[in-house]
């Protein structure tokens, strides 16, 4: 301002009389101007049959979307109060399990946690819905929320409406035709690759792309030929994950000859792998050129032996099972880049047997495994076991390992961590308390704890959560951080208690 009005007594005697002299100005202006003409109203809202939540979850609900969190003690501390914003993801998930909308008042909000956080885009989409979309037209902010996938559509015609599909199919949405697509394959799963041919070639390449993926959900044998057809297609990341797809069908054409390459490389005589990528492989999604630091030939016979259909590998071992494979010594340096490949087809192929054999003892040092003592790889083999098989393998894991190394492999358990679970996480943080390091040492495992612990462990957690003899040190820290615990514990009960439907 001062800038502004440097000068201004040479000029007009004062300051105040240029300011006057503005503001007089500025009222003809506005006075002189018309009224512009009212541009049409847009059309209402669809319908959403959907209910929406009791009113207390609606409140919790704007509490959240608000993203107050409990104030700390401007220390740096997080302090004992729960952090509502981590508590947002399970309020959506929870909703969407309930057959919720979200209040017509608070859709806004939620496109906007849409638009800064991917991770919740998908839930918070669902639960905005037909409404979400309505106001995604009418705010370029928004517009992602058009091409959000499946989770924003609204209603979508019965898949016995021939007619219907097909004019949402031509003139719907993106969102609203990925979830036409999911709909039309559960009612009947040949029918998805069908309605695809009738604009693949029109449709954009990531387009033709993210419905590819799509089809991961109920991938079955009526879709090889669909796939078998997209190995030619013009883009190269079509190509990828139609041949991906293609070997996690054993009984393919695509695993098929991916076997027979890979039975050529391995076996009990040793290994021997490719000496070239031919254009056979090159159809069936055999990346030519390795990443910086790999071998041309050890990256070519990994994609070989990862898209073979594990069955094959039994008749080729002289009828030996998974453990007893995985436990044959490999000459030649080469039992580092076969038992990776082989972790990467068990969890393509979702087959426990061979995962259970890659894995090995929990109890055994992971340097020791007879696979992979990657825990990224071992967190990827737990996701094909059964929910309580997994729990019981990280439970036994952190009993003998503790929490150090466990983050990524209690990142695939089953929410909420309770039984055997549940006790080795609780035990573990004691010991970790009683040892004398800090809580921040473990502030992943705690955080995951605060949101995947059973709420019913709290009761267990009381006496951890009770205040230090002696204030100060590592004790107090780790009483703030099971305080914190017990209280995020008990507001997920409460969560749900609202989120309960009134009978």
């Amino acid at each position: 301002m001062g800038a502004a009005l440097l000068g201004t007594e040479r000029r007009r005697g004062s300051p105040e009389a240029l300011l006057g002299a503005a503001a007089v100005q500025t009222v003809r202006r506005r006075a002189g101007l018309r009224p512009a003409e009212a541009g049409p109203r847009p059309e209402p809202a669809p319908r959403d049959p959907r209910p929406e939540p009791p009113e207390p979850a609606r409140r919790r609900l704007a509490q959240l979307l608000a993203g107050r969190a409990g104030a700390g003690s401007g220390s740096g501390r997080r302090g004992a109060a729960p952090d509502l914003t981590e508590l947002l993801p399970q309020w959506l998930a929870a909703a969407g399990q309930h057959g919720y909308r979200a209040p017509a008042s608070l859709v806004p909000a939620l496109l906007d946690v849409a638009r800064a956080r991917s991770d919740l885009r998908p839930q918070a989409l669902a639960l905005a819905g037909t409404r979400g979309l309505w106001l995604a037209r009418l705010n370029p902010d928004w517009r992602f929320a058009l091409r959000g996938g499946s989770g924003g559509a609204g209603e979508l015609p019965d898949p016995h409406d021939a007619v219907g599909v097909e004019r949402l199919w031509q003139e719907g949405l993106f969102a609203e035709r990925v979830a036409l697509l999911g709909l039309v394959r559960a009612h009947e799963a040949a029918a998805g690759p069908r309605l695809l041919e009738t604009t693949w070639n029109t449709e954009r390449a990531e387009d033709r792309l993210m419905f590819l993926d799509s089809l991961r959900v109920g991938l079955s044998a009526d879709d090889e030929p669909f796939l078998e057809a997209a190995l030619g297609d013009r883009s190269r990341n079509v190509r990828a994950t139609a041949a991906e797809l293609l070997s996690a069908l054993p009984t393919s054409a695509l695993a098929g000859r991916m076997a027979q390459r890979a039975l050529a490389c391995v076996g009990p005589e040793g290994v021997t792998p490719p000496t070239d990528c031919d254009a056979g492989m090159l159809r069936d999604g055999v990346v030519k050129r390795p990443p910086a630091g790999r071998g041309e030939r050890a990256w070519w016979l990994g994609q070989l032996v990862e898209s073979a259909p594990l069955s094959c590998w039994r008749d080729r071992f002289g009828g030996l099972g998974p453990a007893e494979i995985v436990a044959l010594p490999v000459a030649e340096g080469w039992a580092e880049e076969l038992h990776a490949a082989w972790c990467r087809a068990a969890v393509r192929q979702g087959d426990a047997a061979w995962s259970h054999a890659l894995l090995g003892s929990a109890s055994a040092p992971p340097a020791a495994g007879p696979a992979t003592a990657s825990l990224a790889e071992r967190a990827k083999l737990l996701s094909t076991l059964g929910e309580e098989e997994r729990a019981a393998w990280v439970a036994e894991f952190i009993r003998a390992h503790g929490l150090s190394e466990a983050f990524q492999l209690l990142g695939v358990c089953v929410v909420p961590w309770a039984g055997a679970l549940g006790r080795a996480v609780i035990e573990a943080l004691d010991s970790a308390r009683e040892a004398g390091g800090y809580p921040w040492s473990f502030s992943g495992v705690m955080g995951l704890a605060e949101r995947c612990l059973d709420p019913a462990e709290a009761g267990r957690l009381d006496a951890l959560a009770a205040e230090p003899v002696e204030e100060g040190g590592a004790a107090a820290y780790w009483s703030e951080a099971f305080q914190r615990l017990v209280a995020t514990l008990r507001l997920r009960s409460a969560l749900h208690t609202e989120l309960t439907p009134p009978t």
